[in-house]
């Protein structure tokens, strides 16, 4: 019977090693995990400005009313959704994201009959401006464009897009409408 308390050190120490070892994992299951990247990075709230439900009116004196737009925040913080919808009725939906790796805001819009894909940043005033293409599915052309939303300080925010026109080598305007909060 002598082995028997070779064995018990042996039990008893590997115990011992494993105690620690149990603690640790323990630990690492209750501390919280990391924030997501999206959420950690300043970067991702730039275009925050224009998140929220808007009704939209034209830059004018008339202020007619152009439309309904939702803006909304997903995938823990890393995408920005646009939902609009004319007065007339037509939809359109575009998809808004910062890449880091790029160092730009990019955004994809697709609505009945075209697409813009543009890409850019924040200006030196603070607003989001973004360049890159219109492409007209019906007629199979494609377009330099380009738009800026800027935040005001009554909190609504001016939405100015430009068409470039190859012909006459002038940037058109092709939207200019003003952002309201609707709970205004």
């Amino acid at each position: 019977m002598k082995p028997l308390p070779n064995i018990i050190c042996i039990l008893a120490l590997g115990f011992a090693f494993t105690l620690p070892a149990l603690a640790e994992e323990e630990a690492m299951t209750t501390q919280a995990p990391p924030k997501p990247v999206c959420e950690s990075s300043p970067a991702f709230n730039e275009f925050d400005f224009w998140v929220g439900e808007w009704n939209v009116y034209s830059n004018d004196e008339k202020r007619a009313l152009q439309g309904t737009n939702s803006v909304t925040k997903h995938h823990a913080n890393c995408l920005i959704m646009e939902n609009w919808t004319s007065a007339k009725g037509t939809t359109g939906s575009s998809m808004n994201y910062y890449d880091p790796v790029t160092g730009k805001w990019r955004q994809l819009w697709v609505a009945g009959g075209y697409s813009i894909d543009y890409s850019g940043g924040l200006d030196e005033h603070g607003s989001m401006r973004l360049e890159g293409t219109i492409n007209y599915y019906r007629s199979g052309k494609s377009f330099p464009f380009r738009g800026t939303w800027t935040p005001r300080a009554d909190g609504s925010v001016r939405q100015f897009f430009e068409q470039f026109d190859p012909q006459k080598k002038v940037w058109d305007t092709w939207f200019d409408g003003l952002y309201v909060h609707s709970s205004k």
